[in-house]
């Protein structure tokens, strides 16, 4: 309830008559449940947004009984009685459970006045056209003296307001899946995202790598393979050149990393003879979450070409924005990064930006609007782009942002991650087909956001247009 609570106006004790009444209604929300976990310090699975028992997409997710019962104290301190308003004791019968996305409504009722100032509620949560949730009474200090408080609000508090992953994956499950060489799955983490995946209709797996340790993994997870093709290929640069071979023969649209490193699968996609190269550059695109922001937010290259030159960086440029395009984004604002946000000719970047920016304005970059140079915090926030009086379509609002060189993306993207809390997704582009060069760090959710970018990419690269 991180909401701005109107002028508040409290009810003495010498007022409050038997039969007074306050209710209020709320929903329950994956936010509400973290709040609950992070100030009790209760980690209870049960009471986490992403428990899913029957792996049916939808939360199972229980709201803890605290929590339903300090909605109580809500309608007491801000309604009736109001300000003032101090607890003595509360008694609670839990008879029924609510989940995320119920509406519940708190309600109060006075049924004894006893020695001023101690007053006694009867006090119900239900869900709203449901049945009782909690019961119980609470016994109150009810104000002696009157308390008026202004609107105000709480301190904002870094939770994901925003969840851009979601609408995505749900655009990609309405697609048919997509084929995909799932490279030496032989870990449970890598297996279960590849698995998990191809229950959410994102893909078609086939498992390249060694059976003997990917029915290991698949043991160790407790999954079922008996309807998946595996193809047993023990070496990691053998298996990593038959899923470039399946993508030659037409057998599957897609390639993901499974427990291998990087650079052996990369190495046979990049292969001049029988690779998967194109005329563009490979390169690599996160695709970012950030709590903070109403928009997903593309890094690129954080993770593929260390030190591109300024041709190099037009394809990074051109690949970020066609899956920018891909994930909805109509016409992408993208910041070609440097320190500053003038051209300096002692910062090869700045040189480059401006370049770019240029090649974009004649059409040597389609699809996007692009500006450079661009510094970090004008690039992304509107206040500082305005101090700096830039005028610029990209300043303060962009949606890409092309950073110099793989280091400073890679620490910009691990910053986002592991700092401010972004979700993480990432995509090789510029090969015959997407690549999901997921880390073996990443999680079941990276992983399955991963694979909708893939597909979303899939769709936009073969017809031409999105699916937003």
């Amino acid at each position: 309830m991180n909401a701005p609570v109107e002028g508040l106006r409290n009810r003495l004790w010498e007022d409050l008559k038997v039969g007074d009444e306050a209710a209020i209604e709320k929903t329950v929300t994956p936010r509400d449940l973290y709040l609950f976990a992070h100030a009790s310090g209760n980690l209870n699975p049960m009471h986490m947004p992403q428990l899913d028992i029957d792996h049916d997409g939808i939360s199972d997710a229980v709201a803890p009984s605290m929590w339903i019962g300090s909605l109580i104290s809500c309608v007491l301190g801000n309604v009736l009685p109001g300000p003032g308003t101090l607890y003595r004791k509360q008694s609670f019968d839990f008879v029924d459970r609510a989940h995320i996305g119920d509406v519940i409504s708190i309600s109060v009722r006075l049924i004894e006045k006893l020695n001023a100032p101690d007053v006694i509620f009867e006090t119900v949560v239900t869900k709203v056209g449901g049945p009782v949730i909690a019961s119980g009474h609470a016994t109150v200090s009810a104000p002696l003296d009157h308390v008026s408080l202004a609107a105000h609000e709480l301190p904002a508090l870094l939770l994901e307001e925003h969840d851009h992953f979601s609408k995505l994956i749900m655009a990609a499950k309405n697609l048919e899946p997509m084929p995909t060489a799932v490279v030496c799955p032989d870990d449970s983490n890598s297996l279960k995202g590849t698995l998990l995946a191809m229950r959410e209709g994102l893909i078609i797996p086939i498992l390249i790598g060694s059976k003997v340790k990917i029915e290991e993994a698949a043991k160790e997870a407790q999954e079922d393979l008996s309807l998946i093709q595996i193809i047993d290929l023990p070496d990691h640069i053998a298996a990593a050149a038959k899923a470039v071979e399946l993508v030659h023969s037409n057998q599957v649209r897609a390639i993901m990393k499974g427990n291998l490193h990087s650079d052996e699968l990369l190495a046979q996609v990049v292969k001049r003879e029988g690779g998967l190269r194109t005329s563009r550059r490979i390169s690599h695109v996160f695709a970012m979450n950030v709590p903070t922001l109403d928009h997903p937010l593309f890094i690129s290259d954080a993770a593929i070409n260390i030190a591109p030159d300024l041709m190099t960086k037009v394809d990074i440029t051109q690949n970020a924005i066609d899956l920018a395009k891909a994930c909805g984004i109509e016409h992408p604002l993208v910041a070609i990064m440097s320190a500053v946000e003038t051209i300096n000719p002692n910062i090869p970047s700045s040189m480059e930006a401006a370049i770019i920016a240029k090649m974009a304005d004649r059409g040597q970059i389609t699809g996007g609007i692009v500006d450079g140079p661009l510094a970090m915090d004008n690039a992304i926030d509107m206040g500082a782009a305005k101090t700096k009086k830039l005028e610029s379509p990209v300043a303060g609002r962009a949606q890409v942002l092309i950073v110099p060189n793989l280091e400073s993306g890679n620490m910009l993207a691990k910053q986002l991650t592991f700092i401010s809390h972004a979700q993480p997704a990432g995509l090789v582009l510029g090969a015959k087909v997407p690549v999901m060069l997921t880390s073996r760090a990443d999680n079941e959710a990276a992983r399955l956001a991963s694979c909708a970018l893939a597909q979303l990419y899939d769709y936009f690269r073969r017809n031409k247009k999105s699916v937003f």
